[in-house]
């Protein structure tokens, strides 16, 4: 970093309040990627890692919120849906859980409503990075 983007980033950075201590271990992958990582940035070794530590416990809480409503559902909810993303019909649905058509579209519109949705597709939209192959 030259002197003159030193001093600029001393005087000029919005005050932070003093860090505070961390102790833990990380693995030596890691660490070197840090290492090699921050002087790439022109910044810090403990800000770099202060920062990708922020953004995965964001990811981490995103990814979270994304399965809240999944977690709410009831189990006979969650294998409606997983069949509804497989691409099964409310008929298919009906005779692989051994239940009615009208039991079926009552859960079907029971999750649609829980995930804020209008239609299948967009349940299928919605839940598209999911892995429900448990469920054939």
């Amino acid at each position: 970093m030259t002197l003159l983007k030193r001093l600029f980033y001393r005087f000029f950075r919005p005050e932070r309040p003093p860090p505070l201590e961390r102790n833990f271990a990380i693995d030596m992958q890691l660490q070197a990627s840090l290492e090699d990582l921050a002087p790439r940035e022109q910044r810090p070794l403990d800000a770099v890692a202060n920062d990708l530590l922020q953004q995965a416990l964001g990811e981490r809480a995103a990814a979270e919120a994304r399965l809240q409503p999944w977690r709410e559902l009831t189990p006979r909810q969650q294998e409606v849906t997983a069949l509804v993303c497989l691409g099964y019909t409310n008929q298919e649905i009906a005779v692989q859980l051994s239940v009615s058509i009208e039991t079926v579209k009552s859960h079907v519109r029971a999750v649609l409503k829980h995930f804020e949705v209008h239609s299948k597709t967009e349940l299928r939209n919605r839940l598209a990075g999911w892995d429900f192959s448990a469920w054939r």
